[in-house]
C-alpha cells in the first residue's frame, strides 16, 4: 500500500506541475494544481476506507474554493 501511495504522489506531482503556467503577467494554475492534489488525497482516503475523512475533505475543499472565488472576484480587479 505504501508503494502505491508513493506512485500516486509522484504522478500527481507531475500533473500538478504541468497545470502551473508561468506567464509575463504572473503565474496561473496554482488553484488547479492544488485542487488536483486535494482530489488525489480524497481518492486515496476513499481507497483506504476513510470515507468520513473523504466526505469532510470534499465538503471543505468545495467550500473553500467557492468562498475564495467569490472573495477574489470582489476584491481583485481584472
Amino acid at each position: 500500500p505504501a508503494r502505491i501511495a508513493a506512485g500516486i504522489v509522484m504522478g500527481i506531482g507531475f500533473l500538478g506541475a504541468g497545470a502551473i503556467l508561468h506567464e509575463p503577467a504572473g503565474v496561473k494554475g496554482l488553484t488547479t494544481a492544488a485542487s488536483i492534489w486535494v482530489v488525489a488525497a480524497i481518492g486515496m482516503a476513499t481507497g483506504c476506507g476513510f470515507y468520513l475523512g473523504a466526505i469532510v475533505t470534499t465538503g471543505l475543499a468545495v467550500l473553500v474554493l467557492f468562498v475564495l472565488n467569490k472573495i477574489e472576484k470582489y476584491y481583485v480587479p481584472k
